[in-house]
C-alpha cells in the first residue's frame, strides 16, 4: 500500500492521515502535574507523524474546572483499509456523527485514558486520524484530537475542525472511532 504526501498538508490548518507500524509512549515527566499526552507514532506512507493526543485538560484544572477528558466511540466494520497518507481535510464535525449516532461521552481520570489508548494502539493494525497539523524540533505532527467547541476553560469555537482517531482491527475487520471532549463542550 503506498503512501502519499498532498502537497505540504503541514501547511493546512486542518488534515487527515493515515498510517501503520504504529508506536505508543504515555508522556513522562518528573513531575507528574506535567503528563497530559499519550503520543502515537504511525507510518503514513512519506511521513512518520507524531499524533498526540490530550489525556486531561491542563486549563481546566488550572482554571478550577474538571480536567477529565471525556470519550466516546462508535464501533464499526471495514471492508477495505483506507490508503496511507497524510492530506489537508475538509471539515469534520462531532455534531455531524451524533446526529447519526446515540453517543454517550464518559469521563476518564488521565491514568485510566492512558490505559486505554495504550490498549488499543497495541491492538491496532492501522490509524486513521483528524487533527491539526504542527512542526516541532523539525518533526511532523497531528495534534488537536478533541472537540474544538468552547470548553469551561477555553471560549474559542472552531466548529468543523474536531479532531479524532480512528482504529482498524484486522483479525476481526472492525473499527474504533474515538471521539474526546473536554468539560463545558456539548
Amino acid at each position: 500500500m503506498a503512501g502519499y504526501l498532498a502537497s505540504d498538508p503541514f501547511r493546512a490548518p486542518f488534515v487527515h492521515a493515515v498510517g501503520g507500524e504504529l508506536q505508543v509512549q504515555v508522556e513522562d515527566h518528573p513531575n507528574p502535574n506535567y503528563v497530559d499526552h499519550v503520543w502515537i507514532t504511525m507510518n503514513a506512507g512519506s511521513v512518520r507523524p507524531l499524533v498526540s493526543i490530550n489525556t486531561l485538560s491542563k486549563r481546566n484544572r488550572e482554571a478550577g474546572f474538571d480536567p477529565r477528558i471525556r470519550l466516546g466511540t462508535i464501533q464499526g466494520t471495514w471492508e477495505t483499509l483506507p490508503r496511507r497518507g497524510i492530506e489537508a481535510a475538509g471539515p469534520f464535525d462531532y455534531e455531524d456523527l451524533e446526529r447519526e449516532h446515540a453517543m454517550v461521552f464518559e469521563s476518564h481520570e488521565r491514568r485510566e485514558l492512558e490505559e486505554i489508548l495504550v490498549e488499543t494502539t497495541k491492538r491496532a493494525n492501522l490509524l486513521e486520524v483528524w487533527g491539526a497539523p504542527y512542526r516541532n524540533k523539525n518533526r511532523f505532527g497531528i495534534h488537536q484530537i478533541h472537540s474544538r467547541r468552547a470548553s469551561c476553560a477555553v471560549p474559542a469555537d472552531t466548529p468543523g475542525h474536531d479532531g479524532a482517531l480512528r482504529f482498524y482491527f484486522s483479525r476481526d475487520k472492525t473499527t474504533s472511532l474515538f471521539l474526546f471532549k473536554f468539560c463545558g463542550q456539548p
